[in-house]
């Protein structure tokens, strides 16, 4: 092969090649000559869209406008108003600042601009078709600039096969549009397809009233403000409620200092925020802003600037997650039953009584529910709690071993502690009387207005998690050898990697020594642990730290390990429990610093209110 000499590549061919960086698409263009709309100060935009962007994209705005002679240099690659110097990039406060996007445009469309930067209802236009441009040329034009971009892609149909239907390019389009104006609810924006108004913002400054015109009204009213400030970072914006969740993170939209970007550290800090409140694969709804010194952040990373690169990224995950906590923190989640005749309430903790204004009723307990006794925990002997707990401590075939049921309900001290704690945190969870049980596997409960049922394994997994990270989190760590030690191998860089935590495993008392060539043995493990699945459980931590070796962090380490010890030790479904047990599984889970989903974002409990019930029998229409 002989080796081509080097050359300068044609201005026509070099404004291609970038347009293949920067115009992906009919959503591309959209999205620079929006933002350029609003950087030059425009607070009404309006932009028609024919046949998903392919055949015409006009944006226009009542901005500054250009002076005539820089509607034609606005064109040539590289020129910007808004760079001067190197210096200049690491201050960036508009959104648009390359001098990319326009040539780039023009290069692959037919473009006519016309612009008028003051009130002398005389504009200059401008024209090119392919990157050739017309003789300039005046036309009567009013304060800002259009700029209309039709037939996208004429020049180069290779790049015109790959595009998608009408629908799926409108669809990105309307997408960018929805994020941009979710940045700048201060603007009024609109947006037509094919002569049909899809979207309609206001200007007066209003996420929530954004958020209304995108997803609903009913959405927007299950939205918690979110504001939280940090020496480097101002957060500000809304998330919706752990009820109100998606399957994928489309509607999670993030901005910094208004521009929206992409990223996947934040996404992850969101989900911090929420931990045990959302399902698994469950997402929320958000339109989050991070206001910061622009010189903390990079948004020259990415040709269209979608992604930004933080100088502070441990920093900017914790604050945003402790922000999601606190906006998550004052709200109870008890949903009601999703019926046609009952809509969801969210109680937010208050001495207002559940459903008041309805009709009430009180529920008595049912003949063949077994009442609870009324014991006084300081006379009570172990041997009298086997009796209570209808368990013989010796019955090894029962659904719980009696040194769970033990640890669950049996000591005095155990049961004080319980009842206080209830007592000082009765406002999350209502008073509940257990009066049955349904399958094996969902606790009924009652109040005096209200039914519940309550997942048993669900419950009492939220309870263990809660004992567990805490016991992880201490301090002095107690360990019990392993009767055989477990033995493990690794591949050869995960081994490598392995042995560099070895020493913060040992300091949560997972004691794992080198044992040969890529394999290691677990000696000990907290005394806590449930031993009897030890070995089930030592497989899927060890599992979990080699998927995230990473971005291995301890502390996420602890929070999983409690989630695995928890579910090993928690009583499953279609196991029975007496009533007794009921009592003490509710009295625990209202000690619960989050007694309302399991440590999987799985709801722990839900409602029917009498109102419910009286509309089912029809006792009222």
């Amino acid at each position: 092969m002989v080796m081509q000499r080097i050359h300068v590549l044609d201005e026509q061919i070099a404004n291609l090649i970038a347009a293949g960086e920067v115009i992906e698409r009919p959503a591309s263009v959209v999205k620079e000559l929006l933002e350029n709309a609003l950087d030059a100060g425009g607070t009404h935009v309006d932009i028609r869209i024919e046949q998903g962007g392919l055949q015409r994209i006009s944006i226009k705005d009542n901005g500054a406008g250009m002076h005539p002679d820089d509607c034609a240099l606005a064109f040539q690659r590289h020129a910007t108003s808004k760079i001067r110097s190197g210096r200049d990039l690491f201050r960036i406060l508009t959104l648009g600042f390359r001098g990319e996007a326009l040539p780039s445009i023009a290069s692959v469309a037919k473009v006519e601009c016309i612009s008028c930067a003051d009130d002398s209802a005389k504009g200059t236009v401008v024209r090119i078709h392919g990157g050739t441009m017309q003789p300039v040329d005046t036309v009567a034009a009013q304060r800002g600039t259009t700029l209309d971009v039709r037939e996208l892609f004429y020049n180069t149909p290779a790049r015109l096969k790959y595009m998608k239907t009408v629908q799926t390019e409108f669809g990105q389009i309307a997408d960018v549009v929805q994020r941009i104006a979710l940045a700048r609810p201060d603007v009024a924006i609109t947006l037509y397809h094919d002569d049909h108004l899809v979207l309609r913002t206001s200007g007066r400054n209003d996420v929530r009233e954004v958020i209304a015109a995108i997803y609903g009204k009913d959405v927007a009213k299950q939205l918690l403000a979110l504001s939280f400030e940090h020496a480097d970072v101002k957060i500000t914006g809304f998330v919706s409620k752990p009820v109100v969740t998606r399957s994928n993170r489309h509607a999670v939209t993030w901005m910094v200092n208004g521009r929206y970007i992409r990223s996947t550290l934040l996404n992850q800090a969101l989900l911090d925020g929420f931990h045990t409140l959302l399902p698994l694969h469950r997402y929320p709804i958000a339109a989050i802003n991070l206001e910061m010194d622009p010189q903390l952040v990079d948004v020259n990373v990415h040709p269209a600037k979608w992604d930004v690169r933080f100088s502070k990224e441990a920093m900017i995950r914790e604050t945003v997650s402790e922000a999601v906590k606190r906006a998550l923190g004052n709200y109870v989640y008890i949903p009601d039953v999703d019926m046609p005749t009952s809509k969801p309430v969210f109680h937010e903790p208050s001495n207002v009584p559940f459903n008041a204004g309805v009709t009430k009723s009180t529920f008595s307990t049912p003949s063949y529910a077994q009442p609870v006794k009324t014991i006084d925990p300081g006379q009570v002997s172990m041997t009298q709690w086997g009796k209570i707990l209808g368990v013989n401590a010796t019955d090894n075939s029962s659904t719980f071993a009696f040194k769970e049921r033990a640890e669950l309900l049996a000591t005095p001290e155990n049961v004080e502690r319980v009842e206080h704690e209830a007592q000082q945190t009765s406002a999350k969870l209502p008073s509940l009387q257990p009066v049955g049980q349904a399958h094996g596997t969902y606790i009924i409960a009652q109040d005096q207005e209200s039914i519940y049922l309550i997942d048993q394994h669900a419950a009492h997994e939220r309870i263990n998690y809660e004992k567990f990270y805490q016991k992880f989190t201490r301090n002095d760590v107690s360990t019990q050898p392993l009767l055989v030690p477990y033995p493990f191998e690794l591949a050869a860089d995960e081994s490598a990697w392995f042995q560099t935590i070895l020493q913060q495993l040992d300091s949560i008392g997972l004691r794992i020594e080198p044992f040969g060539m890529n394999s290691f043995v677990l000696r000990e493990h907290p005394e806590w642990f449930p031993v009897e699945k030890i070995v089930e459980l030592a497989r899927e931590l060890l599992d979990w730290i080699v998927q995230q070796r990473k971005t291995f962090h301890l502390g996420r380490f602890r929070d999983a390990a409690a989630k695995m010890c928890a579910c090993k030790a928690s009583v499953r479904a279609n196991e029975r429990v007496s009533i007794a047990e009921m009592q003490s599984l509710l009295h625990q889970l209202q000690a619960c610093d989050q007694p309302y989903t399991c440590p999987h974002g799985r709801p722990i409990i839900v409602r029917f209110s009498s109102y419910d019930l009286e509309k089912m029998f029809k006792r009222v229409m």
